[in-house]
């Protein structure tokens, strides 16, 4: 069994808490990678909810010459019609699904934990949210799209069927082709998930009126 992830928590004020939000990095980056987003959200149970961020393993990337970096998974090929490494995505998801029971243990209710991921953390945020066993409080998948959608539609839970998933994109991103993620958000509006599309004058990152976006979803999931 591969090693548990270390991660970098953001824990709450309040003595206990009710929320988990596990956030993954893209490809290259760390756990410390969006720590600074927590504040900007303003959200009104920050009290109550403790973030988690993953750091992920560190893998040699193909299309990087071989070179060892914090990587979910491999990348085979520049192609989007490339070859995936779909036994990389299933482990980091294995990973993610350990980091969801160290919640759960905690006393945080499935319905209460939240996933977000950013480029191939994104891809992670909606392999292992959509295949877990129990209902979660949302996904969020930010610059992102699914590499190989038939391995998690043969995978995906009925418990997740309701719910809510937060997608959005650069316009002008260079790294993920819009195009890319349109095909994701289509794959699984055709099956019926509650997604929600935006799209933003951006390259491969966040900006402001994403964040506050991104802010409303999270309050409305742990409202609800």
């Amino acid at each position: 069994m591969a090693q548990p992830l270390t991660t970098v928590n953001i824990l709450p004020s309040a003595q206990t808490h009710q929320f988990s939000i596990i956030w993954l990095h893209g490809l290259g980056a760390n756990g410390h990678d969006f720590e600074a987003i927590v504040p900007q959200l303003q959200l009104n149970n920050a009290a109550q909810t403790h973030f988690v961020f993953p750091n992920a393993p560190s893998l040699a990337v193909t299309i990087n010459n071989g070179m060892v970096m914090p990587a979910w998974y491999d990348i085979l090929e520049m192609s989007f019609e490339r070859e995936v490494d779909c036994q990389g995505i299933e482990s980091s998801s294995d990973l993610i699904t350990q980091l969801i029971h160290q919640e759960i243990a905690k006393g945080i209710a499935p319905k209460n934990i939240l996933l977000a991921g950013f480029s191939q953390g994104g891809v992670i945020a909606l392999h292992a949210g959509l295949t877990f066993k129990d209902k979660l409080g949302g996904i969020i998948a930010l610059s992102t799209y699914l590499p190989e959608p038939e391995r998690l539609l043969a995978r995906r839970s009925d418990s997740n069927q309701h719910t809510p998933i937060f997608m959005a994109h650069g316009t002008v991103d260079p790294v993920v082709d819009i195009t890319a993620a349109k095909s994701a958000f289509k794959t699984l509006k055709t099956l019926n998930y509650p997604i929600q599309w935006h799209e933003y004058t951006m390259e491969h990152s966040v900006c402001f009126d994403e964040i506050q976006a991104i802010s409303n979803f999270i309050t409305h999931q742990f409202e609800s």
